[in-house]
């Protein structure tokens, strides 16, 4: 089965970036859109950004729009996730996933369309 794992987390003061990656292992993904989440102690799972296979489509949460970008290389079966401009609120488990369905493009915020996760990498933003 295919695994997900995240890197690039720490502990970052407010203002400052991070590069999130996330590394395939096994069978590759094919044709299926990647998503970024994260989820603070207490809180419910957020939908951050999400892109498509091929990398020609992506799509990003309002309150990250400007800041967070996403990107993907296929070749490596790696998803990456810049972060600038970071906030306290920021502070989250952040979990990358595969769509639960093969398509070039759809535009999924929902936790119950992906079916693959990585087991998080913790992102601390102080103030």
């Amino acid at each position: 089965q295919v695994q997900l794992v995240e890197s690039g987390g720490g502990l970052v003061q407010a203002g400052g970036s991070l590069n999130l990656s996330c590394a395939a292992s096994g069978r590759t993904f094919g044709n299926r859109v990647m998503g970024w989440f994260r989820q603070a102690p207490g809180k419910e799972r957020e939908f951050v950004t999400a892109i498509s296979w091929s990398g020609r489509n992506t799509a990003i949460a309002d309150s990250m729009k400007g800041r967070f970008t996403i990107s993907r290389d296929r070749g490596k079966n790696t998803v990456h996730l810049q972060m600038n401009s970071l906030l306290p609120e920021d502070s989250a488990v952040y979990y990358c996933a595969a769509d639960r369905d093969p398509r070039e493009w759809f535009t999924s915020a929902k936790v119950s369309d992906y079916d693959t996760w990585g087991q998080g990498t913790q992102v601390t933003v102080s103030a």
